[in-house]
């Protein structure tokens, strides 16, 4: 009976095996959204895939995801070729993905653009990291296909516009799978090399299949990474890619990109010209300015009577040194009297003088300080001893001194009623020379009316 029993990994086992032979199952097609994703850091994908009723775990291993275009977003509805397959540790069944590509939009596409925003976002396309194109190269580095259109538009319009520079191809594969690292050893050299002026990267027109290769990061980031100046010449003029944004300068074709490059012969003659022209002009002008003033010296007074004008500057000269000692002997005058003045005055107020003054007016101030402490001490003298006398008449002793005394009780209190003690009750009276000690006899009260 024990044997009907089966244990959980058996039956999953079983349940694994019934799907993984279904034919039907070997090959799915589905559409549906993404929601739950994550990628692992070995690489993995894993999510789930859902539409309005229902939805089923997938995972797409490292293997396969690595040739898709785009990065896999929550909520991007996508188009999955696939199988269905049982993950036994939980025993569910799961879609293993072999194929993805968006649902709607080109996938190809999609990921140009979320390339473009992600290096954007990184400052790759910065315009201020975009370096100068020189105006004159003298070397002009080409990274394109030896075979293509492109490589003969460029050689010729680089060969009529400025024949002198030096070119030099250098052959790369411009599509297929391994295009782009053909073009990053390309630029990578072409720096090694350190002999380029200018470099020119690009290819002929296509479709964006043929031209993805300059829509690798890869690339896009050697661009950015080299030393020399870029020109990006990627098909025709509607054509843009990852690669045009990276680069110093784009060109909307190829043979735009050489005359980007270059200047034109023609035109640096005629601007030449030009300027020898303008240099002509002004040497012409400044040399017959030169000999009209030469003229005018030649026919000057010095030039005809030298003599006369050397007498002549002779007697400026004496008159000049005359009036140079009048000038001189004036202002050693009127130095010499302000030397005077300020002498007087220093002498007014020398420090000597300034403290004999002082202390003839220390000496007054200090006679006229002590008459005054005199006066005031002899005030207060006189004021306290006033001040004594009138104490003195109310000093309590001197009233006992002329025959009175003041009695006191035990707690030594001034006793001034009869009614502050009692028959019996002891008291001391102050005389002028000390203490009595007494007892109360008996008290006798008088009439307040009498007083």
């Amino acid at each position: 009976m024990k044997d009907r029993y089966l244990t959980v990994t058996a039956l999953t086992r079983y349940v694994k095996r019934k799907i993984e032979t279904d034919r039907n199952l070997k090959q799915v097609y589905l559409r549906g959204e993404i929601s739950n994703f994550k990628r692992h850091s070995r690489g993995h994908m894993y999510l789930t895939i859902k539409d309005d009723r229902s939805r089923i775990q997938a995972v797409m291993f490292a293997s396969y995801n690595r040739f898709i275009k785009f990065t896999p977003e929550d909520g991007m509805n996508v188009l999955i070729k696939g199988e269905i397959g049982v993950y036994e540790p939980y025993g569910q069944y799961q879609l293993y993905i072999h194929e993805m590509q968006p649902d709607g939009i080109g996938s190809l596409y999609l990921a140009y653009e979320q390339l473009k925003k992600k290096l954007g976002a990184e400052g790759l396309f910065d315009p201020r990291l975009k370096k100068p194109i020189p105006a004159y190269p003298e070397h002009i580095g080409v990274i394109t296909s030896p075979t293509g259109a492109a490589i003969r538009d460029i050689f010729s319009t680089l060969n009529r516009r400025y024949p002198i520079a030096k070119k030099t191809l250098i052959p790369v594969l411009v599509q297929g799978k391994n295009g782009a690292d053909s073009i990053v050893q390309a630029i990578k050299k072409a720096n090694s090399l350190d002999q380029f002026d200018v470099l020119i990267v690009g290819r002929g027109g296509g479709s964006i299949e043929e031209l993805w290769n300059f829509n690798e990061e890869r690339v896009a980031r050697a661009i950015v990474d080299s030393s020399i100046p870029v020109i990006s010449a990627v098909g025709h003029e509607t054509d843009y890619t990852i690669s045009d944004f990276a680069a110093d300068l784009r060109a909307p074709t190829p043979t735009g990109a050489a005359e980007l490059a270059v200047p034109s012969l023609k035109e640096v003659a005629d601007r030449m010209t030009v300027m020898r022209n303008r240099i002509v002009r002004a040497l012409q002008t400044k040399t017959q300015a030169n000999r009209d003033r030469l003229i005018s010296l030649r026919e000057s007074y010095a030039f005809r009577y030298p003599v006369h004008m050397l007498r002549q500057k002779e007697q400026d000269l004496d008159r000049m040194f005359e009036q140079m000692q009048r000038a001189s002997r004036q202002y050693i005058q009127r130095k010499k009297e302000n030397n005077e003045h300020l002498n007087k005055r220093l002498l007014q107020h020398h420090p000597d003088r300034k403290i004999g003054e002082m202390q003839k007016n220390v000496t007054q101030i200090r006679s006229r300080l002590h008459k005054q402490m005199k006066y005031v001490l002899q005030q207060k003298m006189t004021s306290f001893q006033k001040d004594v006398e009138k104490l003195s008449l109310l000093n309590p002793m001197e009233v006992i001194r002329r025959g009175y005394a003041i009695p006191y009780d035990q707690q030594k209190n001034v006793v001034r009623t009869v009614s502050q003690v009692q028959p019996g009750d002891k008291m001391y009276v102050r005389l002028k020379d000390g203490l009595v000690d007494c007892q109360v006899l008996g008290l006798e009260e008088e009439d307040q009316k009498n007083e």
